[in-house]
């Protein structure tokens, strides 16, 4: 072959006849440009440019040519032997740590051998890095001196900043611009590929464009609201509205925004970010809320606010065959200037290895980033979460807003020197006058109890009948099904043992009995704590930790229409403890504030002082070593990516199953699951996101015990779903310790 005469890609068009192939030069100085462009917003333009240069190198070996023209069917088997996949990322690493024998070579060496795999561990298996580089030797030799001239004497130069040798701003870099590389491979291969795709690309508003549409939506609003004169309640909506505007001009950094629950903070934080956005050109919003049931509320919230297809909307059970092609693919990068998404999505893609997870990570450089109810950051990951975040507002551009009603204590104190936290004075409060925000804005009494006085179901019942709009909340599922078990009939039970479809039309239904001042009692876990707008005149809560008790009263009399009165929220000592873990901790430090002092539960500092007691008392900050796993051994760069990667896990999945639930659409969704082709991956991938509304999660055990009598059925490799739907009830969900007594129910 002459010079430059290796190919990249081929495709074959629809009429069957074959494109001309893509050139090996034209893919990696394609992907070089790209890859500088991203990595320019945190000033690595240099080392984006030869990280895209060098990654496909390995191409251009006769083997992996022969390889690919024969794989893909653009040219005929010359010897009749179909080859394996060759590998070409390992060669063009190896290559890379041959022209660059220091930290250059090492650093990209990293981010090469991983573009289509994930970012390896050094050593430790045969995926590692080290063991990949040694097996690499002989097909680096055989690229051809041509490309090498390429990628030859044009240093990326030095490191942008200094490194923490003891911190997480050198691994979180050169994820950066693994991200960057990955995507614009991605996008590089996509616009010869499928064209038509990469020209649909960032075809959204800009933020210049978003803010009046807010503007004009919140001006309405504001004229809808004080049409019959402003209540109590709006007047200091108005207020948190006003002081989110003002201090989007304050500088970017870290910002706390404590507003009690129905204190309008979603929509305040929203004006925040815009115009925060536009005053220091910041490229997109990125709301991360901890639960999917609230961001399918907070999504169709900004959706209306600035249009249906303006908003991102990235988690599990988001269905993305009712969106616009430019939505799904701007959910591949999070290429938009309004991303919505969840914490796992978020933080694990801060920790993540593989490909598709750090896609996006370039993309989270100059934003305005908001955690919505703050207080759910995950304890055992605290250390290197806030590590990470710091390197983001530090080096990244990125404005940080912490958002909740129970804001956690996540300073520095000198009583806690050892906490992993922010110096006092780096988070600014956005809100001029907390204290005064949540006297104005309460509208309830907490009536406290004694943590020893234990309270039996059936005399809970008793008292909870008494009233005609009531509801109570335990702390788990269990304890859930065995009160409403001793209430009357109508009670109305809320648990995650009913699929995500199934509760949302229940809460949907419990507004409507509200609104239409019918009788209504509820009987749910926590689940109803954060994001969901019910309205009681009183709430009945399980001890628990404080910012669930403040949470919880965020459900009761949340609009102040109760005239002349405060709403009531009543703690109890249930027969049950809570699970053990976080909820227990954070019950046991509730408990010994009620016996030592007298605690305001609705009072903002008391929050400090709980959720710095609780991060004192918790074992571990850092439960799976990821700070260590991601610190560099500064001589030879060996940090372990994979191994962090699948370490940092939100949900630990490692004991529970999930199964599919014939419960409404969901029982011709399985149905349909179980006749379609296994090899059929983009139709099987969109049911199982349709899916995802109809599944619940449960213990091993209790799968186990359910397979056993024969109740799941195998509809999909390794997928299971109810069989029978008398083991799922509409009034309480899924049966699991319990079987129907009456043996007509199992005919038809």
């Amino acid at each position: 072959m002459d010079a430059y005469d290796e190919i990249a890609h081929v495709k074959q068009d629809i009429d069957g006849s074959w494109s001309q192939p893509q050139p090996l030069i034209e893919h990696l100085e394609g992907t070089a440009l790209l890859s500088s462009q991203f990595a320019e917003a945190f000033k690595s333009s240099s080392w984006g440019n030869l990280a895209g240069l060098a990654h496909d190198l390995g191409k251009s070996t006769t083997s992996w040519q022969k390889y690919i023209r024969e794989k893909s069917g653009y040219e005929a088997e010359t010897d009749g032997i179909q080859q394996n996949r060759i590998d070409h990322s390992s060669p063009s690493a190896l290559l890379i740590e041959q022209l660059y024998p220091n930290h250059v070579g090492r650093i990209l060496s990293y981010i090469i051998a991983g573009h289509h795999t994930g970012l390896p561990d050094w050593q430790g298996t045969t995926a590692s890095l080290q063991f990949r580089l040694q097996q690499a030797i002989s097909s680096a030799s055989e690229i051809p001196n041509a490309y090498k001239e390429i990628v030859k004497n044009i240093s990326p130069g030095r490191c942008p900043w200094l490194f923490d040798p003891n911190g997480l701003d050198f691994s979180l870099w050169i994820r950066m611009l693994f991200s960057s590389l990955v995507d614009a491979d991605f996008l590089d291969t996509e616009r010869y590929m499928i064209t038509s795709s990469f020209y649909l690309r960032g075809k959204f508003s800009s933020i210049e464009q978003l803010l009046p549409r807010f503007n004009k939506y919140m001006a309405k609003l504001h004229d809808d609201v004080t049409t019959n004169g402003l209540s109590l309640v709006n007047q200091m909506r108005q207020k948190v509205f006003s002081d989110c505007r003002n201090a989007a001009k304050l500088s970017p950094g870290f910002f706390s925004l404590t507003v009690p629950t129905g204190g309008g903070k979603t929509l305040s934080s929203l004006g925040f970010a815009l115009e925060h956005a536009k005053q220091y050109d910041k490229k997109r919003i990125i709301y991360v809320i901890p639960y999917t049931s609230i961001i399918e509320q907070t999504a169709d919230v900004f959706r209306s606010v600035l249009g249906d297809d303006e908003v991102i909307e990235h988690h599990s059970n988001f269905d993305t065959d009712f969106t616009s092609k430019e939505i799904r693919l701007a959910s591949e990068n999070w290429d938009a200037p309004v991303v919505v998404t969840t914490n796992v999505q978020f933080l694990e893609s801060l920790f993540a290895a593989r490909p598709g997870r750090c896609r996006k990570l370039h993309n989270i450089v100059e934003s305005v980033v908001i955690f919505d109810e703050a207080q759910l950051l995950p304890t055992d990951y605290l250390h290197p979460v806030l590590e990470s975040l710091k390197q983001l507002v530090a080096h990244y551009g990125t404005s940080i807003v912490f958002c909740t009603a129970t804001q956690p204590a996540f300073n520095k104190t000198p009583e806690f020197p050892s906490f992993p936290g922010f110096e006092i004075g780096l988070v600014r409060e956005i809100i001029r006058d907390v204290p005064a925000l949540y006297k104005a804005l309460q509208r309830v009494e907490i009536e406290p109890c004694d943590p020893l006085d234990v309270i039996s179901w059936s005399n809970l019942a008793t008292t909870l009948s008494s009233y005609d709009k009531v509801l109570c909340i335990v702390s788990d599922r269990k304890s859930c099904r065995e009160l409403y078990n001793v209430m009357p009939n109508g009670t109305i039970h809320l648990s995650a043992l009913m699929c995500p479809q199934h509760r949302s039309n229940v809460i949907a239904q419990i507004k409507q009995d509200i609104k239409t001042n019918k009788p209504v009692r509820v009987i749910s876990t926590q689940l109803v704590e954060a994001g969901v707008d019910i309205d009681f005149p009183i709430v009945y809560r399980a001890l628990a930790g404080i910012d669930s008790i403040a949470q919880a009263a965020g459900r009761c009399n949340r609009e102040g229409r109760l005239v002349g009165t405060l709403g009531k929220v009543v703690l109890f000592t249930p027969p049950r403890k809570p699970p053990v873990g976080i909820l227990r901790k954070a019950t046991e430090i509730t408990c010994s504030f009620l016996k030592r002092e007298t605690i305001d539960f609705l009072d903002p500092s008391s929050y400090e002082k709980y959720f710095t007691e609780l991060y004192w008392k918790s074992s571990s900050l850092d439960s799976k070593d990821i700070m260590s796993l991601l610190k560099p051994e500064m001589k030879t760069l060996e940090i372990s990516f994979r191994t962090a990667a699948e370490n940092f896990k939100l949900i630990d999945d490692s004991n529970t199953e999930s199964i599919l639930i014939p419960y409404a659409e969901g029982k011709s969704l399985i149905k349909k699951l179980r006749y379609i082709d296994i090899d059929e991956d983009s139709s099987a991938r969109g049911l199982f996101r349709k899916l995802q509304r109809y599944s619940v999660t449960i213990y091993k055990n209790q799968f186990q015990a359910l397979l056993a009598r024969g109740s799941l059925i195998e509809v999909y490799p390794k997928v299971y779903a109810l069989e029978c739907d008398v083991e799922y009830k509409e009034t309480v969900g899924l049966l699991i310790d319990e079987l129907p007594n009456d043996p007509i129910s199992y005919i038809g």
